[in-house]
C-alpha cells in the first residue's frame, strides 16, 4: 500500500469517527424564526435573542454549521419548509401528530402548557370554563389555537403576532387572551407592566413539547437531536435556560 493510499484512509477514518452531529462546515442553513415571542425569540434592538436563538446557536456550533435567520408570521414557517425555502422553523413550536405528517421535528426541548392573560382587577375568569361568552385572543396558526376552539367555546380573535392580543387586552379590547405559559408569564413580569395577570395556573391544561422543526426526510433531524444531547450532557443547555427562565429545568 503507498503511503499516499494510506494516509488518504486515516484521513476518512477520522472524519468517521467525528462527532455525528457535524454537519459540512461550508453548509449555510435557513432557519425561519417567528418575529415576537417572547422569551424566545424577540427582537432587541437591531438583533433577535431569546431562548430559541440561543439554543439554535449552541446547536449550530456543535454541527460546525453557519446559518442565517429568516423572521416571519407564524403561520409562514411549516409552508417555508414545506417549500424547502427554510431548512429549519423554530418559534415554540409544538410537536403535533398533524404537523409531523408534513415536516420532520427534533426531540423536544422544552415543555409548556397553556396560561390565560387577564387585566390586572379582573378576578372573573380563573378557570377555562370561563370563557364562555368571553372575548378571547388566541396566536394564528398554533396547536393552542385549535385545541382551544376545538374544547372551549367562546368569541375567538386571533393574531398573526400574539403582542398585537396582549395589546388589544390592554386596550380593553378583550376579555382575555391564552398562548402558551412561558409566554404568558414573560409578558406579565415584563410588558404587562402590572396591567395584566396570568390565570389558570391550578386549570393548567394541553401538556405539550416544542421542537425544532425540519424539511420531512431532512439528514439534519438526526443532527440536530444529537446536538441537543450533547448541549443537556454538557451543562449548557441547562445555563441557557437558566438565563431566559431563572430556574433549572425539571
Amino acid at each position: 500500500m503507498s503511503a499516499l493510499l494510506k494516509k488518504l484512509k486515516i484521513t476518512l477514518a477520522l472524519v468517521a469517527c467525528s462527532a455525528s452531529f457535524a454537519v459540512m462546515a461550508q453548509d449555510k442553513l435557513l432557519v425561519g424564526v417567528d418575529t415576537a415571542f417572547v422569551p424566545f425569540e424577540f427582537k432587541q434592538g437591531n438583533k433577535y435573542v431569546g431562548f430559541d436563538i440561543d439554543l439554535w446557536e449552541a446547536i449550530a456550533k456543535k454541527m460546525n454549521v453557519s446559518y442565517e435567520l429568516r423572521p416571519m408570521d407564524f403561520g409562514g414557517l411549516i409552508p417555508g419548509l414545506q417549500s424547502r425555502n427554510l431548512d429549519v422553523a423554530m418559534a415554540g413550536i409544538t410537536i403535533t401528530d398533524a404537523r409531523k405528517q408534513v415536516v420532520d421535528f427534533s426531540e423536544g426541548y422544552y415543555d409548556a402548557d397553556l396560561l390565560m392573560a387577564v387585566k390586572s382587577g379582573d378576578n372573573s375568569i380563573t378557570k377555562f370554563s370561563e370563557l364562555a361568552g368571553k372575548k378571547v385572543g388566541l396566536k394564528q396558526g398554533t396547536a393552542a389555537a385549535s385545541f382551544m376552539k376545538s374544547k372551549y367555546k367562546a368569541n375567538y380573535v386571533e393574531f398573526p403576532n400574539i403582542d398585537n392580543a396582549y395589546l388589544d387586552l390592554q386596550a380593553g379590547n378583550l376579555d382575555a387572551v391564552v398562548h402558551d405559559s412561558p409566554n404568558v408569564l414573560y409578558y406579565v413580569k415584563t410588558a404587562g407592566g402590572g396591567k395584566v395577570k396570568s390565570t389558570g395556573e391550578t386549570d393548567s391544561i394541553l401538556p405539550q413539547k416544542y421542537g425544532f422543526a425540519l424539511q420531512k426526510n431532512s439528514s439534519l433531524t438526526p443532527k440536530v437531536d444529537a446536538a441537543l444531547k450533547a448541549l443537556r450532557a454538557d451543562g449548557t443547555y441547562d445555563k441557557i435556560y437558566f438565563k431566559w427562565f431563572n430556574k433549572q429545568p425539571k
